[in-house]
């Protein structure tokens, strides 16, 4: 199993708890409109934090889900934004809820 992590806003994931699957792939953007899922290993997950969550005030907490891989029903690859940089896990489908394996407050700074 390899651990993967994202970080979200603790209402997306309640509404995705009740839809059954989670279809954010980042701050204010969706699954559909992104393509894929933005996943982070632990050693990454503080800077993506703060690259994509260093100016959020709110309202809601921030989560960090733990994802257990081997419960994706979805392709999952390890990609870097350009070649020769860091490789990042994206999940190109839903993440089914059942694959969440922890939900943890991400905790300010």
């Amino acid at each position: 199993m390899t651990r993967l992590l994202h970080i979200t806003e603790r209402a997306l994931w309640e509404a995705a708890r009740q839809a059954g699957t989670y279809e954010m792939s980042t701050r204010g953007k969706t699954l559909g409109e992104e393509g894929f899922i933005h996943c982070s290993l632990p050693d990454q997950l503080r800077g993506v934090a703060e690259f994509v969550y260093g100016d959020y005030e709110g309202p809601d907490e921030l989560v960090v889900l733990t994802i257990d891989s081997e419960r994706l029903t979805a392709p999952l690859r390890f990609e870097a934004a350009r070649p020769g940089g860091v490789e990042y896990p994206h999940l190109y489908g839903p993440l089914p809820v059942d694959a969440v394996a922890d939900v943890t407050p991400w905790p300010k700074a």
